[in-house]
């Protein structure tokens, strides 16, 4: 555990475990769940080595038995773990007793939902801010108090070291790997996906070829929000014979319950007097690597401008895409520190879009958009003047992310943010 890297969600642990008393961390396999929770951890279960779950399934009380924090390891792989462990929390409510971790729903869901019991917390991929590229200067809690703070500070982080991070990823275990090592363990992780955790879920795959295709066909849409008939007929490029529309819907649900991808919802605000947004989602993977690997793009071939995979429309190059989803990323993991909620805006004849609106528990909001430039001119902030004249002092905060170098407020108010200068 010498290597371990610092989260921002330990913060968000440490606070609920010392007064809560069972903790689910939920996320995409290699995310770190486990390293984390065994950093706190006083009796472990690891529900992924066969020999222990039989030992457990013969005798399921040890699993809420011994000193305190308890790690389940992989609940989901023995689901009723769920329901000993509320059951168990409903008998003594005192704080600290439970970890849960899970890389996937349930094929069987726990009897009881574990509202009241059991708190679930999202771990996502390192953010640029985890990574240490820079020292980082601009807090998103400060953008979303409303203060409008001056911004500052400056990065040497440049367009090919952030296009280093896409197709790096923020999985801990690649952080110190060669470029060909990581290239290897993300075909791995893609090759289970397909291989194996599909049909753990329960959901047989019979065409595994169709599946890549369609996952490929997704990593394409990324930071668009491209129709599921848009993407089935990407992955079927040149097929007279289409998979119905349910077989596309089934592999989206069973990529959700891998927390494989994590689309952006609209913002439908009902206070304002915002009309005629459009309702569909932004596609996001769990890390822009995976999206990256699956159209077998790499760094410098992003940098030149390529595109790859089936064609799918888009605004802007591949490497604008996928920018815009490392950010997204990011930006998901500041916000869940501040009890803040991501999403997008998106007018229905597409004429206005702001691509991430993060929105407190008031509804007030910060818009952000983001650009792959270093450079920030008056058409670039259009459409958050255009936000700020609907929904007045209920916009707190405006800002552009960028590739540049130096964090600063335009005479507008609008701030313009390098990427890696940005955190929680």
């Amino acid at each position: 555990m010498g290597d371990y890297v610092a989260r921002i969600v330990d913060d968000e642990l440490d606070e609920l475990l010392a007064g809560l008393p069972a903790i689910a961390i939920e996320g995409p396999r290699a995310v770190g769940k486990t390293e984390t929770t065994l950093r706190r951890a006083a009796t472990v279960h690891r529900l992924d080595d066969p020999r222990h779950r039989e030992v457990l399934s013969a005798e399921p009380e040890r699993l809420v038995a011994g000193a305190s924090p308890i790690l389940i390891d992989e609940w989901q792989r023995m689901p009723y773990s769920w329901d000993l462990v509320r059951r168990a929390v409903d008998h003594d409510r005192s704080a600290g007793r439970f970890l849960l971790t899970g890389s996937a729903s349930p094929v069987e869901a726990p009897t009881h939902s574990g509202a009241g019991r059991i708190i679930t917390v999202r771990m996502r991929p390192l953010s640029l801010a985890e990574r240490g590229l820079a020292e980082t200067t601009v807090s998103l809690a400060d953008l979303i108090s409303g203060r409008r703070p001056p911004l500052q500070g400056a990065s040497n982080v440049r367009l090919g070291e952030y296009a280093d991070e896409i197709v790096r990823s923020g999985f801990p275990a690649t952080r110190r790997l060669s470029s060909r090592l990581v290239r290897a363990e993300l075909d791995g992780y893609i090759e289970r996906i397909v291989e194996h955790e599909f049909n753990e879920l329960g959901r047989e795959v019979r065409d595994r070829r169709s599946l890549r295709s369609w996952m490929t066909a997704f990593a394409a849409a990324t930071s668009t929000s491209a129709s599921y008939a848009t993407i089935r007929d990407a992955a079927t490029a040149g097929e007279s014979d289409k998979p119905a529309k349910s077989t596309a819907i089934a592999y989206r649900r069973i990529l959700a319950q891998l927390w494989m991808i994590e689309e952006v919802p609209a913002w439908l605000p009902t206070n304002n007097r915002l009309t005629r947004l459009a309702a569909s989602p932004v596609h996001q993977m769990a890390d822009p690597a995976l999206a990256a690997r699956l159209l077998g793009i790499d760094r410098d071939a992003l940098v030149d401008g390529a595109d790859a995979g089936p064609a799918m429309p888009r605004d802007g190059t591949l490497l604008g895409a996928l920018f815009e989803s490392l950010v997204t990323q990011s930006v998901r993991v500041y916000a869940q520190a501040n009890e803040a909620r991501v999403s997008h805006l998106r007018t229905r004849a597409g004429e206005r879009e702001i691509d991430l609106i993060v929105e407190r528990a008031d509804g007030r909001v910060v818009a952000l958009e983001v650009k792959l430039s270093a450079l920030v001119n008056d058409n670039d902030v259009k459409h958050l003047h255009w936000l700020a004249d609907r929904i007045g002092p209920n916009l707190i905060d405006a800002a552009v992310i960028t590739t540049g170098q130096e964090a600063y407020r335009r005479a507008d108010g609008i701030g313009v943010i390098p990427a890696a200068l940005l955190t929680a």
